[in-house]
């Protein structure tokens, strides 16, 4: 009941309202990277999200939820990046993938080597081990301050990190980083506004009071 109560708590959705709100602002090449069938879980394709793109790719690797019809490269985080799609695209968009490969922090790496700008992804902070034999397995879990490292270590700043706060569904992060940080301020400021939002409520009521500023 608390859960029908508090929908807009749930991770998918959130996210892709996250997603919603970005993805217009992004032009050039696209690629969702693992994105199986690019389904977004609530009836639509997140291709349809990046409306400006001038291009939209799908990588998959294998596995039986691994690869899909729609798939235009296969990708390998766990192996280097091809020489040929280094920095190819504009933006790299990756959904809740990253806690199934046991190397994290390589494939973290690499998803940056393929863009010359943006990374985005959403990763699970809280949230039941869940795994398909023979499909995935699932190995880790990060929290916003990971993220900041993992940006900066492949030379990206982390612009904007967002999270579902809740105590009654998985938590997720959304997270936007850059190569040129300067031409997303107004993601940036958004980001620094919600934080600060964010902040001023845990100090001020418990996070499951349903008044709470929701991220």
């Amino acid at each position: 009941m608390m859960r029908r109560e508090f929908a807009e708590l749930a991770p998918r959705p959130w996210s892709n309202r996250e997603l919603r709100r970005f993805a217009h602002l992004f032009v050039g090449n696209v690629i969702h990277v693992s994105g199986w069938e690019d389904r977004d879980k609530e009836g639509g394709y997140y291709r349809d999200y990046f409306s400006e793109a001038s291009s939209y790719q799908l990588s998959n690797f294998g596995g039986a939820r691994g690869t899909s019809a729609l798939t235009d490269i296969h990708l390998d985080l766990e192996e280097p990046v091809p020489a040929e799609l280094i920095g190819k695209y504009d933006v790299v968009f990756n959904h809740t993938t990253l806690e199934h490969v046991f190397d994290f922090r390589g494939a973290f790496a690499r998803l940056c080597d393929l863009t010359k700008d943006v990374v985005i992804v959403v990763v699970p902070f809280a949230q039941v081990e869940h795994w398909e034999q023979g499909a995935f397995y699932d190995y880790w879990r990060v929290t916003e301050f990971g993220l900041e490292r993992l940006f900066a270590e492949s030379e990206l700043t982390a612009i904007y990190i967002a999270g579902n706060h809740n105590p009654i569904y998985p938590t997720y992060f959304f997270a936007i980083g850059s190569r040129h940080a300067h031409r997303w301020e107004p993601i940036a400021e958004e980001g620094r506004r919600k934080q600060a939002q964010f902040d001023r409520t845990r100090r001020s009521r418990p996070l499951w009071d349903r008044n709470r500023v929701l991220m």
